[in-house]
């Protein structure tokens, strides 16, 4: 992407759509600062990573060092990674114009993740709905989280959507999405966004200080919309989510219901869940060993009567 496309494309992201709890719909509310991110786009003579601003004629001399391991990526780092994934996701699956089921879904999300291993990130947790039929869900790196429409169809209750919700918040707790970056570029990717040296940049160093950040979230959208994460990480957002459902009153098995329902309705085909994660029978297989034998879901009156308002029109 040149730096033309680039800088345009991360403007009409600003404009997007995007529902947060209690707030307009406007992706404003989820990216939050999308003029760094065009700043950064356009390599100019200063940018900004969060609230530091960042003049690179009057750097300080000494830059930070940092080792080369996706821990090592601060929160905050985490978090503008994150924002841009999303931005590229959107890209792709444009958001669901439905304030009641984003509100629906975030106020779900936000109640499930307190109850993680990762309960806080730097910029929250948010819940989007994608106006798609393909069967998919996603996890950008600092608790960004979308679930298409056709997911959401595989969900006959409350306690599925909760399953679904709390996987993908299970790959932000181990954060699978900064494991995605390759290896060979974490130091580079680390130094650039956590520049506190005192080299002064040139449009040179700033244009390798972009290509830097964008091919490491190329690395994680690649891993998300085409590859998919491996078998053991979604072994372990799996494990997570049986947690987070038992800890918040939810039954567990409502994971189960939902690979069954996606086992009827995924498509060959299709460039969806089926290519990017291990097929529903093998996931099954692994949290029948943790559940044992299912049960059904037997969700209480109201909580299927919330779940129907909010999403039985979707």
């Amino acid at each position: 992407m040149d730096r033309s496309s680039r800088r345009n494309f991360l403007s009409l992201a600003c404009k997007w759509g995007f529902y947060s709890i209690g707030v307009a719909p406007v992706l404003s509310a989820f990216f939050a600062g999308c003029k760094t991110l065009d700043t950064l786009a356009k390599s100019g003579p200063s940018f900004q990573i969060g609230d530091v601003f960042v003049d690179t004629k009057a750097i300080a001399k000494e830059t930070q060092v940092v080792t080369n391991s996706f821990e090592d990526f601060t929160p905050e780092q985490e978090y503008y990674i994150g924002r841009t994934v999303g931005a590229m996701i959107l890209q792709k699956y444009r958001p669901y114009n439905n304030p009641k089921a984003n509100q629906y879904i975030n106020v779900m999300g936000k109640m499930l993740a307190q109850a993680s291993d990762r309960p806080e990130t730097y910029g929250g947790y948010h819940f989007l709905i994608q106006d798609s039929d393909e069967i998919n869900a996603f996890a950008a790196p600092g608790g960004f989280i979308f679930l298409t429409r056709g997911m959401l169809k595989c969900c006959p209750h409350e306690d599925a959507v909760a399953a679904v919700l709390a996987h993908e918040i299970g790959h932000v707790q181990y954060k699978h999405g900064l494991r995605a970056i390759k290896q060979s570029r974490v130091t580079s990717a680390l130094t650039s966004l956590a520049i506190k040296g005192a080299k002064k940049y040139g449009d040179e160093d700033l244009e390798k200080l972009t290509e830097t950040f964008e091919g490491s979230v190329s690395d994680i959208t690649k891993t998300l919309i085409v590859n998919g994460y491996s078998r053991s990480f979604e072994k372990q957002a799996d494990l997570a989510a049986i947690n987070i459902l038992q800890r918040t009153g939810y039954n567990p098995n409502g994971l189960v219901t939902m690979l069954n329902q996606m086992k009827t309705q995924l498509k060959p085909e299709r460039r969806d869940f089926a290519k990017t994660h291990p097929s529903p029978d093998s996931r099954l297989a692994v949290i029948k060993k943790y559940l044992g034998n299912y049960s059904t879901v037997k969700s209480p009156q109201t909580r299927q009567a919330r779940f129907k308002a909010a999403l039985g029109k979707i």
